[in-house]
């Protein structure tokens, strides 16, 4: 977690300096977000909602920002796609399947259960996320579904992760600004300590 924290701080502190990079950013966040090898590792919500508290500022364009973001997210599941086709079975033996054959079997589950619909669902549920691109590659799902299901979820995972961050900040400062700034350091506490549930939740699952 500690990793996490710094690589999400290093992140964010570099945007907010560097606003003429928050799109490209934006972009290998997306990408990295969704391709099977790093997404697992290096989860990119918080630095995208951290990207729309800027757009909520007035700091960054909005649709400039969707722009770079949704191709990177929809590149992330087409790499993981085309690994998936090529490689095969001997996913298995890479790492980090070699030493958690959990998660392809989790992915498989998932592809099984839900089908076609797996890759657009997939993309929002955390344990899976980033694998399903992957075994939909290695199960030869059709490209044209595929990519239907890829291109329409990286609108949708963009458009939310930065509007919680646009709206997030705006909701914050009414409440700052209605109830006082005690009221709002309350809710951020609470708010972090249901992040930490959360989080510990998903390291279990």
């Amino acid at each position: 977690m500690d990793f996490l924290l710094h690589y999400e701080i290093v992140v964010r502190d570099f945007i907010a300096a560097h606003h003429d990079w928050a799109g490209p950013i934006a972009l290998g966040l997306a990408f990295g977000e969704s391709l099977a090898f790093i997404g697992i590792l290096l989860p990119a919500t918080a630095a995208m909602v951290f990207i729309g508290v800027l757009i909520s500022k007035g700091l960054l364009d909005w649709w400039y920002i969707l722009l770079w973001a949704i191709p990177g997210a929809a590149l992330g599941d087409w790499v993981s796609y085309w690994i998936g086709r090529k490689f095969d079975r001997a996913v298995g033996r890479l790492w980090p399947f070699s030493s958690h054959p959990d998660m392809l079997e989790k992915g498989h589950t998932f592809f099984e259960k839900w089908g076609v619909a797996s890759v657009f669902l997939g993309r929002f549920f955390g344990p899976v996320r980033a694998v399903i691109p992957l075994v939909a590659g290695m199960m030869d799902m059709p490209r044209g579904p595929f990519q239907l299901a890829n291109w329409t979820s990286a609108v949708i995972w963009a458009f939310y992760w930065l509007a919680v961050g646009v709206f997030g900040d705006r909701l914050f400062s009414w409440i700052a600004q209605t109830f006082g700034p005690w009221t709002l350091a309350a809710l951020g506490a609470a708010a972090l300590a249901i992040g930490l549930v959360a989080w510990r939740w998903r390291r279990r699952s």
